[in-house]
């Protein structure tokens, strides 16, 4: 519960919690355009590009759960700041990096701190605000998330094109000093239900992401059935086994199993795990179609998205407004139906010869499906549970959305490579469209799941505070 309340203006709010998520979510794709460069000038392998991804997604899947946890136990604000503060550090720690070695490590200390920065910004955001302005707030976060994605592939070409590589990790640093500042000053402490550590919990719940997350991501590539995959996929699977076990058991424990009692929670949980992995697992393939089959540099092929990546922030924030007049289940509904139509779409018009008219209808439908999920989705978790138990949902909502992407590259990208490859443009469509009709195929079970979601969901009232400012044109 909040230790103090005092009157923030709606935009001081907003700023505090959405810049630092615009950061987190900013920084798992920016990256990908710099890719050709970087190697080029510190003269890494494609093992070392692939590591430069991956050094960040992983440590970033795996201690989501861990930061909701500790968050609930030391202060949501203390982890939070702590977060934002790792991640600016990090970030000045890659820009200097000279040898692929020191980017990689720089690049997982930045996952860590951003596992900070994801769940407890919308917890911290939903304890912040009044209940007439809680959905409306959620949905801008949503929008400010969305537009993280959405123009990270465009400012990555863009400040390679301009400046250097390293500038895709420099303009973190004043945007992070600004960040910290502000958070410290505009947001108020709070905890969840539990006061005591639980270190096996910990331990346990941190390794099994980890391993099964990495063994999932390096299937593709390195196969399924031998080497160090299985043995990473089924040491994960054990030790979340052994997590859920000690969750039981334990008096204290860092997820409650008490709340997938809730309807609300579980189903809202296996419909953010298909939405991730159908929508994010064919932009994975998608991203790579402008380049590959039509010569396009990243930064073209990353602006040809936009119909698609830049809806989301847009359509996100009305779906927060006006999700309680609508119903935010018949807008993740509608969301999950459009996104399953854009990508059938894209799956029946994908070819060497289309031209980029041909994609934009889909590319639009996409985007504004997306958007319609990203707030009714946070909401009905938050909607789920009560007010002290927000920030452990948020973690697992966040966990199951990061897990859902890289399960969701791991059997798409696999679809791929069963029909197609690199050989050649012809060969790249082959694979792609049956990887992105399986996309498709996912999200249309995720509707279906979505149909079965309360109707109406508001999130649940912390202790009381006194009212914030109305939102002012001027903030």
């Amino acid at each position: 519960m909040s230790t103090t309340t005092r009157h923030r203006p709606f935009g001081l709010v907003i700023a505090a919690v959405g810049i630092p998520a615009f950061m987190g979510a900013l920084d798992n794709l920016v990256v990908s355009t710099a890719l050709p460069v970087i190697r080029t000038e510190l003269g890494a392998s494609i093992s070392d590009l692939q590591w430069f991804v991956n050094a960040y997604t992983l440590p970033f899947a795996a201690f989501l759960l861990t930061a909701a946890a500790l968050g609930d136990r030391l202060g949501r604000r203390r982890v939070y700041l702590a977060g934002i503060a790792l991640f600016t550090v990090a970030s000045a720690a890659a820009a200097l990096a000279s040898e692929p070695w020191q980017l990689t490590a720089a690049r997982a200390v930045q996952g860590i701190g951003g596992a900070a920065i994801a769940p407890l910004s919308l917890t911290l955001l939903a304890g912040a605000v009044p209940d007439r302005l809680r959905n409306a707030a959620v949905g801008i976060w949503g929008g400010i998330t969305g537009l993280g994605v959405a123009v990270g592939p465009v400012v990555g070409g863009a400040v390679v094109d301009g400046l250097t590589w390293n500038w895709i990790f420099w303009v973190n640093v004043p945007i992070g000093v600004v960040a910290l500042i502000l958070a410290a000053v505009v947001l108020d402490e709070s905890r969840g239900g539990a006061r005591r550590l639980d270190p096996l919990g910990l331990l346990l719940s941190a390794g099994g992401m980890l391993l099964l997350i990495w063994g999932i991501v390096d299937g593709p590539d390195r196969g399924w059935t031998t080497g160090r995959v299985p043995v990473m996929l089924v040491g994960g699977v054990t030790l979340l086994a052994g997590f859920l076990l000690w969750q039981v058991r334990n008096r204290t424990p860092m997820l409650p199993l008490t709340l997938f009692r809730s309807r609300s929670f579980s189903l809202v949980n296996v419909v953010s795990l298909t939405f991730s992995a159908g929508a994010f697992g064919s932009v994975f393939l998608l991203a790579q179609f402008f380049q590959v089959t039509q010569g396009l540099s990243p930064l073209e092929s990353g602006l040809r998205t936009l119909p698609w990546t830049a809806a989301p922030m847009i359509v996100a924030p009305l779906a927060g407004i006006f999700g309680a007049r609508l119903g935010v289940r018949n807008l993740v509904v509608a969301g999950q139906f459009l996104l399953a139509a854009g990508l059938l779409w894209v799956g029946l018009v994908l070819s060497t010869d289309a031209v980029y008219i041909d994609f934009i209808g889909a590319f639009l439908l996409a985007g504004i499906g997306m958007g319609l999920t990203f707030a009714p989705i946070s909401t009905i978790t938050l909607a789920s549970v009560s007010a002290q138990q927000r920030g452990v949902a948020s973690g697992t909502n966040n966990t199951v959305r990061e897990f859902g992407v890289a399960a969701g590259v791991a059997a798409l990208s696999s679809v791929f490579s069963t029909y197609g490859g690199f050989a050649n443009p012809q060969d790249f469509v082959d694979g792609a469209v049956p990887g992105v009709l399986v996309g498709a195929a996912i999200l249309t079970v995720g509707a279906l799941v979505a149909v079965l979601l309360p109707r109406d969901a508001a999130i649940p009232a912390a202790a009381p505070a006194e009212p914030i400012a109305e939102p002012s044109p001027a903030l």
